[in-house]
């Protein structure tokens, strides 16, 4: 998944990969966002400060499971 600093200063989830602004790319699941807000991962590579509430908000819309597509030479 892409989280995203937009222009504007807001920080949103990228699930079309196309939203204007500094991203960052997580896995999709819970602990991984949990490490990426907890040793500053995130808002260093966003550049700025992290909301409180972040990790509430994006926490959220991990609503699907993680799921990889293809075996291990993409074929499966």
């Amino acid at each position: 998944m892409r989280v995203v600093r937009t222009p504007a200063g807001t920080i949103v989830l990228d699930d079309t990969g196309r939203v204007a602004g500094r991203g960052a790319y997580l896995c999709r699941s819970v602990d991984c966002l949990d490490r990426a807000i907890a040793k500053g991962a995130l808002s260093r590579a966003l550049t700025t400060p992290l909301p409180a509430d972040l990790r509430t908000q994006l926490a959220g819309s991990l609503n699907t499971p993680n799921t990889i597509e293809g075996g291990a030479r993409g074929q499966e």
